[in-house]
């Protein structure tokens, strides 16, 4: 395993200083207290000197701090002033000699990166990105920087826990777990959960985990999960992380998943009955490449992981499901991004850059259809430009190449120049203009989906008048076509909502992606009939990428106590990543 010992670059958003000691294996102990709702645990670190310094310094939020140790013997700390959303910095001094730093904490009520979920077998997960793994481990907590562990934890014993390592299939007796994680990887990909959780294989290096009322739906739901690892492996090379398993957790879950290596956390919100949302799972699958292998520097190179992941994440729907599928998903891809970029560039035009600039500003807002979507269409310019025989070369050549270290946005495109592009290449692409401007540039490449242009149609003659509602063909579209045509119909009255809703029972469709649409419309032209779903769906899922449009277009649309109503029973349940953007939203409304 190549692991590169370079100088990293200055992290704005950690106060560790790993170019000149760091961290290199963590040991864990920890006991899981539901009834306090804490986490007591010892955390001790392997280091590794790069300067003549006597201290090291980790970044914490809100942990009780109740020892630190420097092999084994009592030394000084001190942890210094509080910064909004960094935290701040516990430095612990050293000397020259020193090989393991041992720091016993708790975890606060309210720690952010945990969400304890109440019910009658209760249920903890976590969620370190971006920079969360502070609020429940001491720890150099930047991208840029990996490291193995090794964790032993202690859980109720009618309770399984599992964290992103190598994971138990079946109930310990006294309520202990042992990990281990020999392959190195950034504190964002800490990851914890504790429930009543079962297993279920799906293939030899693949299988999944829920709770007993959900297992035998996600097995059903995610029954290609293997076919998708192979289809990976094809393209870009050996997946070396060992199993890959997805664990489905409570709806409160802020995202729609979490890359974590060896376990996939997933929202239950891609649950359809008919597998028609499992691209989240090729998405998750595909980080594990591009993020898990090879890790943006800092959080202003985002695009790095989550571009090149989309761009990986269609590659394997088309490999699975063929081209037409995978193009309606870049149809999709393609007007969240328009949305993106006229919301956010009328704000800021340098946030749509693919290169950010993030420092003095929680990393969170990086995460928005930028880094994703106009990253993916960079990309398919490139292979479009390149050809995709010299494209999947080059990609599997750098993942291989780069495999366990970070990059940058510069790094890479000195790597893309020398491997791969011609003057003549780079001026086609226009690089500049893709990574260091606003907006979308004009060569961007063209969807082709023959179902999506129907439906296009079928959708401006339907609010024209010029087509009847019983000549849609609803219940035999897919997914994506039931959310295109609700993305683009014109409706300006409500009798339009009723006669869609009478037909085709929107309200009461399972597929969580048609309902949000659905909710959007329903919201923007006060369609009361769907109110009750709408509060249903705010109040029982936390997934952010649903639940903060629908209450941005409530406020849009002057229903401001609607919203605050509503918020008020969701908020207890929703993961702090959530209740961040929608306490911003509400502040003062």
């Amino acid at each position: 395993m190549m692991i590169a010992n370079s100088k990293l670059a200055k992290d704005p958003h950690s106060f560790s200083h790993p170019n000149d000691v760091r961290v290199k294996h963590l040991s864990w102990n920890a006991n899981v207290d539901f009834k306090t709702k804490t986490i007591q645990a010892s955390a001790t670190y392997d280091i590794e000197h790069l300067s003549d310094t006597n201290r090291i310094v980790f970044d914490i939020k809100g942990l009780k701090i109740q020892k630190v140790l420097i092999d084994g013997k009592p030394t000084i700390f001190e942890i210094g002033e509080e910064r909004e959303f960094l935290g701040a910095p516990l430095s612990v001094e050293i000397d020259s000699t020193t090989k393991q730093v041992t720091i016993d904490y708790s975890t606060p009520e309210g720690a952010e990166a945990l969400l304890w979920v109440d019910g009658e077998k209760p249920f903890l997960f976590t969620q370190s990105q971006a920079i969360l793994a502070r609020t429940w481990l001491p720890c150099q907590d930047s991208p840029g920087l990996r490291i193995t562990y090794d964790a032993s934890v202690k859980v109720p014993n009618d309770l399984m826990a599992l964290m992103s390592a190598e994971n138990p299939t079946t109930l310990s007796k006294d309520g202990v777990y042992s990990f281990k994680m020999e392959q190195p990887i950034p504190t964002y990909l800490m990851a914890l959960a504790v429930g009543d959780i079962h297993f279920k294989a799906i293939g030899d290096r693949t299988g999944v985990y829920a709770i007993p009322s959900v297992i035998d739906a996600a097995a059903y739901e995610f029954e290609d999960m293997q076919k998708m690892l192979v289809a990976a492996e094809e393209l870009y090379g050996e997946y070396v992380w060992g199993r890959y398993d997805v664990l489905v957790l409570p709806a409160a879950f802020p995202f729609g998943g979490m890359e974590n290596p060896r376990i996939t956390f997933a929202t239950p919100t891609i649950i359809a009955g008919d597998k028609s949302l499992v691209s989240l799972i090729a998405h998750e699958l595909a980080h594990s490449w591009s993020g898990n292998l090879v890790t943006n520097s800092t959080w202003n190179d985002f695009w790095l992981n989550e571009g090149f992941t989309v761009y990986f994440e269609e590659r394997i729907m088309e490999a699975v499901y063929g081209r037409e599928y995978s193009e309606m998903l870049a149809q999709l891809s393609r007007k969240e991004l328009d949305a993106t970029i006229e919301e956010i560039g009328a704000v800021n035009q340098k946030d749509t850059w693919l290169k950010l600039e993030l420092e003095g500003r929680n990393p969170d807002d990086a995460m928005t259809d930028i880094a994703y979507n106009k990253g993916y269409f960079f990309l398919r310019l490139c292979e479009e430009t390149i050809g995709r025989e010299k494209w999947d070369v080059f990609l599997k050549k750098y993942f291989t190449e780069h495999a366990f270290q970070v990059m940058d946005t510069e790094q890479f495109l000195e790597y893309f120049k020398k491997n791969l592009a011609s003057e003549n290449i780079e001026q086609k692409i226009n690089i500049n203009d893709w990574v260091y401007a606003p907006g979308i540039p004009g060569n961007i490449p063209t969807v082709k989906s023959d179902k999506m242009e129907k439906v296009k149609s079928i959708a401006i003659d339907w609010s024209a008048r010029k087509k009847k509602t019983s000549q849609i063909s609803w219940s035999e579209w897919s997914y994506q076509e039931k959310v295109y045509f609700l993305n683009e119909i014109a409706i300006d009255n409500i009798e339009q909502m009723k006669e869609l809703d009478k037909a085709f029972s929107i309200s009461n469709t399972n597929n969580n992606e048609v309902l949000f649409s659905w909710l959007m419309r329903a919201v923007k032209i006060k369609y009361t009939v769907s109110y009750p779903r709408l509060e249903e769906f705010l109040t029982t899922v936390g997934r952010r990428k649903f639940v903060a449009p629908l209450y941005e277009e409530l406020v849009a649309t002057d229903q401001i106590t609607l919203a605050k109503e509503i918020y008020a029973k969701a908020r207890p349940s929703y993961h702090a990543v959530t209740t961040e953007t929608i306490d911003k939203l509400l502040k003062n409304k």
